[in-house]
């Protein structure tokens, strides 16, 4: 019982805003580590193996996010699954939840490698990846799909205990896999000068290491959240709730890809340098996100535990919080890094053309990033309350319907990387304004059904 009093967070009882910290810092530090895996690619990568190869680990990111989100919105399920049985203190329900999950993060990974290898080519010539560059993306791609199995088995374990409170081992465990793939790193890339090649290899390896580790610690585990390989079956009734849940968090995700893969697409004509650029700006901009996201999971977690336990005044005060704190996070961070674009940039590139195109996106999406981070608080508070299709439908309509429809006509119009970075804000605050509406019904609606 020490390992519970050690690691979990009692979220339905006492005050909010130390627990809120207590989780969500470990988080914010998680997905940094996890962002220095890429950027530890993408910096030794344009440093040692070139512009061609900078751009080719780059063009793959849109594409491979749009392949696996609908994976990693079951996860969601899961953690929103295990932390309203955890709340509500129903002990089997967690533990068959937990064990549904494991299977299902393996047979996704499997399913996602083969996928992956298969569509690599296909998928990067319908983006129109150059010539000079496709090889390269195809290599970087297959290699680090054959990762996927071990990928989804540490997302979905995290989110295990992400449910209960607990954000701080999952850093423990990224803190070394990070260590291992920078080192692999320089050995493969500066050492043995294969490239995108050894880069791929050196994610895939750490996150070997990072699985192993979450899986160890969930069989080791103390209570109802313990993994014993005995108990691996698949609960149905449970798949299916995960599923409810998950499935369109998924697919919300792999919209908002279809919309970044044709803003991809859109910018591939503008060249090798133009994407090497974007690329180096995309990487940068991706701390201040999840950044972000930690707040995300931290209102997920938290509204889903206190549903669980009826305590509804608690989760009014949740919304607050979470909202004012992802806001301070992304204007402190965002515009940061806006002040210090150019410094940071030449940590990626030597080539100062690269530089500028990199702070031309840096300019337009970081200034307004924190509008990003309250849409996605405000979906994560809907998620957690169990309402997953509503900010789907919402999402897809006013984020990815709206910059599908801005390529096509004001970027068609006027063909310039501003008015296509233009599109992200523009669609973070219409599609903020009606999860901000959706939530103050749901929210009114559970009160009166469950109160």
């Amino acid at each position: 019982m020490k390992e519970k009093k050690s690691f979990e967070i009692d979220m339905c009882t006492g005050p909010l805003l130390g627990k809120i910290l207590l989780f969500t810092l470990p988080l914010i530090l998680s997905g940094i580590l996890q962002l220095l895996f890429n950027a530890a690619d993408v910096v030794v990568v344009g440093r040692f193996a070139g512009n061609e190869s900078l751009a080719a680990v780059g063009s793959t990111g849109s594409l491979t996010n749009l392949l696996v989100n609908l994976f990693i919105g079951l996860s969601v399920g899961v953690n929103v699954l295990v932390a309203r049985y955890y709340g509500g203190k129903k002990e089997d329900e967690v533990s068959a939840t937990v064990h549904t999950a494991m299977i299902v993060s393996v047979a996704g990974g499997v399913f996602l490698t083969f996928l992956g290898f298969v569509a690599a080519r296909p998928l990067l010539e319908l983006m129109d990846t150059p010539g000079d560059v496709i090889n390269l993306s195809v290599l970087y791609m297959r290699i680090y799909f054959a990762g996927m199995p071990v990928m989804l088995l540490y997302n979905f374990g995290s989110a295990v205990l992400r449910a209960i409170g607990d954000t701080r081992r999952p850093l423990y465990y990224l803190m070394i896999a990070g260590v291992i793939n920078v080192a692999l790193n320089l050995c493969f890339v500066v050492g043995l000068h294969i490239g995108v090649a050894g880069v791929a290899l050196a994610t895939v390896i750490s996150q070997c290491v990072s699985a192993g580790l979450i899986v160890r610690c969930l069989m080791r585990s103390e209570g109802c959240f313990r993994l014993s390989l005995t108990k691996l079956k698949i609960d149905w009734g449970k798949l299916g709730r995960i599923a409810r849940i998950g499935l369109p968090a998924g697919v919300q995700g792999s919209l908002f890809s279809i919309s970044n893969v044709l803003i991809q697409s859109s910018l591939n004509s503008f060249g090798a340098i133009a994407m090497a650029g974007n690329t180096a700006g995309s990487n940068i901009e991706g701390f201040v996100y999840t950044s972000m996201n930690a707040v995300h999971q931290t209102a997920v977690s938290f509204t889903g535990q206190n549903l669980g336990g009826k305590k509804f005044d608690r989760i009014s005060k949740i919304i607050v919080e979470c909202l004012i704190l992802v806001t301070l996070i992304g204007l402190i961070m965002g515009n940061g890094i806006v002040l210090f674009a150019h410094q940071v940039l030449g940590l990626y590139s030597s080539d100062e053309e690269v530089i500028l195109y990199g702070i031309q996106r840096l300019k337009v999406i970081c200034t307004w990033y924190f509008l990003c981070g309250i849409m996605d608080v405000l979906v994560g508070c809907i998620r957690g309350l169990g309402y997953a299709v509503m900010p789907m439908i919402v999402s897809l309509l006013g984020a990815c319907v709206f910059r599908v429809i801005w390529i096509y006509t004001v970027f068609a119009w006027s063909r310039s990387l501003h008015t296509l970075y233009i599109s992200y804000p523009i669609s973070w605050a219409l599609t903020a304004a009606v999860h901000a509406v959706c939530l103050f019904v749901v929210r009114r609606h559970l009160e009166k059904r469950l109160g």
